[in-house]
């Protein structure tokens, strides 16, 4: 059976929340599922292994492509004739836009699942899509995110690290998407300082290539600890994978490395200091921490001062002890 899911939100870590979702559709009709995905999802990047995954599709708009092929109203007809091409049988459209579904329908998929139309305004990312599939297929979706990786990728690149496994590996995610969401190196180095008299750890440091990234990583590097530390900043996110699947924790900044961790069944602490929290707990796998003085996050908290990172080692002892 031919099904395509659509997720057109832009974030990596925005289709990692929804992959209990479309694992649900694919296991009700025993059929991997495609889907059409943003490019500044990265979903080439991470679900090529992932069984449940059928086609990636990318959605040629509003992202870095150039011909943009897929905006506006010749957009829509260039889309629906790259639809045609795959004879999909049913369609689950996880937004509430009229576009996709004139799109769904002019593409002949006869079956079409979505939303309610025009009913966007605070609607909740998880629990609407809980409720979707409650009502269109009568199915519950308790399970977590889950990726998949090669195990024979993941040996070759466990073997170009030399990754010790007899020390404690912990990936950092240091990095993030805006500068309101990139704890200060300073509190992951008090934290480091407390466990390093401990027991012998490996720090693994995730961040991307921004100028300003780059300085964090820099003062990881200067830091009395740098000997504790293996930046990954020159790696794939493919590459990276199987580096946080034998991390024992990973500490994670709201950022996508944060979602890979706990679909990689790694206990990830995130540290959620200007996101809402629902990013940041939405796995039995996340253990958020939040700014002093704070009862929840969301957007504006501005909390990355007020992590604390004495709640970071107590949390991180209570996870590898």
């Amino acid at each position: 059976m031919k099904i395509l899911a659509v997720q057109n939100r832009m974030g990596m870590g925005d289709l990692v929340i929804f992959l209990p979702y479309i694992e649900a559709i694919s296991k009700k009709f025993n059929s991997p599922v495609s889907i059409l995905v943003q490019e500044s999802s990265r979903a080439t990047d991470f679900l090529q292994d992932t069984k449940y995954i059928d086609e990636i599709i990318i959605l040629k708009k509003n992202n870095k492509i150039k011909n943009d092929e897929h905006s506006g109203i010749i957009g829509s007809l260039n889309l629906i004739k790259d639809l045609k091409k795959h004879n999909f049988e049913k369609i689950f459209i996880f937004n509430s836009s009229l576009r996709y579904r004139i799109v769904s329908i002019l593409a002949g998929i006869k079956q079409i699942h979505q939303y309610k139309l025009f009913d966007k305004k605070n609607q909740h990312m998880i629990d609407t899509a809980k409720q979707f599939l409650k009502k269109e297929l009568e199915i519950e979706v308790k399970n977590d995110a889950r990726i998949e990786i090669s195990k024979n990728f993941e040996n070759e690149i466990l073997k170009k690290i030399n990754i010790d496994k007899n020390k404690i590996n912990v990936l950092l995610a240091i990095g993030g998407s805006g500068p309101t969401k990139r704890i200060p190196a300073s509190t992951f180095l008090k934290f480091i300082e407390k466990i390093a008299e401990i027991k012998r750890y490996h720090f693994y440091l995730a961040t991307g290539s921004s100028d300003e990234e780059q300085r964090i990583l820099q003062e990881f590097l200067n830091s009395d600890f740098k000997n504790y530390f293996t930046p990954l900043d020159k790696y794939s996110i493919k590459e990276i994978l199987p580096i946080i699947k034998n991390c024992k924790v990973s500490i994670c900044n709201d950022t996508g490395f944060g979602h890979f961790s706990a679909a990689l069944e790694v206990d990830t602490i995130t540290l959620m200091a200007d996101t809402p929290l629902m990013y940041g707990d939405y796995s039995s796998k996340m253990h958020p921490i939040i700014p002093d003085g704070e009862e929840t996050v969301s957007h504006d908290t501005l909390g990355k001062d007020k992590i604390n990172s004495d709640k970071i080692f107590k949390k991180f002892l209570s996870l590898v002890c």
